[in-house]
């Protein structure tokens, strides 16, 4: 069961009371919302045990102390639960089979999935910059590559709490569970 958190419009900021919902919720409760914003147990432990903060960026702040500090198993259980976004509707077939090579590529070498923050990035473009990010890592070497994933996986988590507390996230029912290997779906252009 998640935290309920009223809907806000995206101008509106974090307001007291979804504070102080997370800051009151039972700690399993609380556990399984942060586990939807980044799938490591200890990080969701951390951040639950830590209650109440004060404010958003006192929580953001401890989310991103606790995101430094995962050790390479908790690293490793929060990649294995990372999917890329899905590719617009109408994206051209030749982009998902580029895409899928390109994220094979990289798992084939780093053996984790491929994460990228793209906040901020406009929809048409988000391809191309994931497409980019990830053949320019592809060059990095694994404990360089292991760095990288966990500042983006960083930055998604802050993200997501961001959007969480401010009722624009999208809870899922369930945190998301470790997968093999994720596959996007060609349309027919």
């Amino acid at each position: 069961m998640a935290i309920p958190v009223q809907a806000q419009t995206r101008a509106t900021p974090v307001t007291p009371s979804s504070l102080e919902r997370f800051n009151t919720a039972p700690s399993d409760e609380a556990a399984h919302t942060l586990l939807t914003c980044l799938n490591s147990h200890h990080w969701a432990h951390r951040l639950t045990s830590h209650r109440p903060y004060p404010d958003l960026p006192s929580l953001l702040a401890a989310a991103d102390e606790a995101a430094y500090d995962l050790s390479p198993d908790d690293l490793t259980e929060a990649l294995a639960a990372e999917t890329l976004p899905p590719l617009p509707q109408d994206t051209y077939a030749a982009a998902h089979t580029a895409l899928n090579a390109a994220t094979a590529a990289y798992e084939s070498r780093f053996g984790h999935a491929f994460v990228i923050c793209l906040d901020g990035m406009p929809a048409n473009e988000a391809l191309d910059h994931a497409l980019a990010g990830i053949r320019s890592r592809l060059a990095n070497d694994p404990d360089e590559e292991r760095q990288v994933a966990a500042d983006e996986l960083r930055r998604l988590a802050r993200s997501r709490l961001t959007d969480v507390l401010q009722g624009r996230g999208e809870l899922r029912d369930q945190p998301p569970t470790p997968r093999t290997r994720q596959t996007t779906q060609s349309p027919t252009p």
